[in-house]
């Protein structure tokens, strides 16, 4: 690695281009970027016209929704055309020109150089000039990642970025506005930790002292005037559950949530009374319909037995899914009704994990839908495919995704298939729909698609009636 010692190393950059003198740089080049309020930063131009070489009109993109327009910019400087690989090991070098320094003309420097190899990170949103491993010049916002050591220099839209273990060194650059923001961010969570390391209690609000149990139970009394069955754990269902937290120096009754940023705790306050009773009376609002539908005997009208269940699933799905078979079902899902917090659940596992996880269902029938789901996709996957057919179609906006694939499969048992694709610039997703038998009882093609779109309708999947009956080849395929 590199023997200079970052510590004391500054880089000059001279021969700036100006704005002004409509001498722009080339259509996507990376540039050190000085603004017209002093301000340095740095981006990669897009110009607005991109025939007219003259234009000054345009942005220097950051990132993702993160770009300073041409009119805030008074000069630039190129960040792509330097290799320093060969100052940087001579050990003796401190300083560093880039670009001729000429009589008049404007420079600036960059010191107090830092490295990651001293455990040394940048600020959240921190926008720094990099130099980077192979000895080239760049510059980036930092990201830390959320769930591990580490980070990266996002530069470009769509979170382009530079890891941090490509960088050699790295030095801030000025405060920008998300800058600014993520420090006011941090201060503001400084004030707030100074707050409430002493906070008060309203005696009104918190009459029944500071234990959320103690006001759970009381909304528990009441409750069950009306739901005999109701306990603490069915009333937890509703979530997010209520706490006692400390909110601006006060104790607040609240909900808490992780922020997406930084895992740190997010307190939502309880604002719709002023005191503990009124709080009780708002949590049996709050809690009322999940517990009116935690009724064991409508949960568990058909015994405690997990095979009745899963026997009366199985039987549904059998009756199109018909090859359908315990062999196929045996090594997917796995059920069970246990104790949880001292309430009967349904409970489910996938194969031979540990841990079951609850099926949060109000009623029997209900469960033996979810069941019925799960047998399903395990039917399906255990169908070989044996042929298939993609018809032709143009572009079909899906309410802001795009259509990408829509197939017809035939599969071993003779049964049929489809399956449809969408998706937008970020994301997407896949659905199969299986064919039903019921489908294929209609005597003519019409009335088959008539059935079919029912359970694929072109509002919410992109091909109607009017694209398939058309279609030969595809009613050759399904066998009309």
């Amino acid at each position: 690695m590199f023997t200079v010692n970052y510590k004391n190393l500054t880089l000059s950059f001279n021969e700036f281009h100006n704005v002004s003198d409509k001498d722009m740089p080339q259509y996507g080049e990376y540039c050190l970027l000085e603004l017209k309020n002093g301000d340095y930063t740095a981006g990669d131009w897009h110009p607005q016209d991109y025939k007219n070489k003259k234009s000054t009109s345009g942005t220097f993109i950051r990132g993702t929704a993160d770009s300073i327009d041409s009119e805030e910019v008074e000069r630039w400087h190129s960040l792509e055309r330097y290799d320093l690989t060969e100052c940087l090991e001579d050990e003796e070098i401190d300083w560093i020109n880039l670009g001729p320094k000429k009589e008049g003309n404007r420079n600036a420097q960059f010191k107090g150089f830092k490295s990651f190899a001293d455990k040394k990170n940048p600020k959240d949103e921190q926008f720094c000039l990099l130099i980077m491993n192979d000895g080239s010049l760049a510059a980036g916002r930092w990201n830390k990642w959320r769930h591990e050591a580490g980070g990266a220099f996002i530069y470009a839209p769509a979170l382009a970025s530079h890891s941090s273990d490509k960088v050699w060194a790295w030095t801030p650059l000025s405060i920008d506005r998300f800058f600014a923001m993520e420090l006011e961010r941090e201060n503001e969570k400084k004030r707030e930790k100074k707050m409430n390391k002493n906070p008060s209690a309203d005696p009104e609000l918190f009459k029944y002292g500071m234990d959320i149990k103690v006001y759970y139970e009381k909304a528990l009394e009441k409750l069950r005037e009306e739901f005999s069955w109701a306990t603490i754990t069915m009333m937890k269902k509703r979530t997010p559950v209520w706490q006692i937290a400390r909110l601006h120096g006060k104790y607040v009754f609240g909900q808490i949530s992780k922020s997406y940023y930084d895992d740190s705790d997010i307190v939502t306050p309880w604002t719709e009374g002023a005191t503990a009773d009124e709080f009780i009376d708002f949590l049996c609002r709050y809690t009322h319909d999940t517990v009116k539908n935690s009724n064991p005997e409508e949960k568990f009208k058909f015994g405690t037995d997990i095979n009745v269940y899963l026997e009366k699933a199985f039987n549904n799905v059998k009756k199109d899914y018909r090859w359908l078979d315990k062999k196929i079902i045996k090594n997917t899902w796995q059920y069970d009704i246990q104790k949880v917090d001292g309430d009967l659940e349904f409970v489910r596992r996938y194969r031979n994990e540990n841990d079951f996880s609850v099926f949060n269902v109000e009623s029997a029938e209900r469960f033996i839908e979810c069941v019925e789901h799960d047998y399903q996709s395990a039917a399906l996957q255990a169908n070989m495919i044996v042929a298939s057919y993609e018809p032709q179609f143009g572009h079909i906006d899906l309410h802001g995704w795009n259509l990408e694939r829509y197939i017809f499969y035939k599969l071993m048992s003779g049964d049929y298939k489809v399956s449809v694709t969408a998706g937008n610039r970020t994301t997407g997703g896949s659905r199969d729909f299986f064919i039903t038998p019921y489908c294929f009882e209609a005597k003519t093609y019409e009335e088959f698609l008539d059935r079919y779109l029912e359970i694929v309708p072109d509002y919410s999947f992109g091909l109607g009636k009017k694209e398939l009956l058309p279609n030969e080849d595809l009613k050759k395929f399904l066998g009309y």
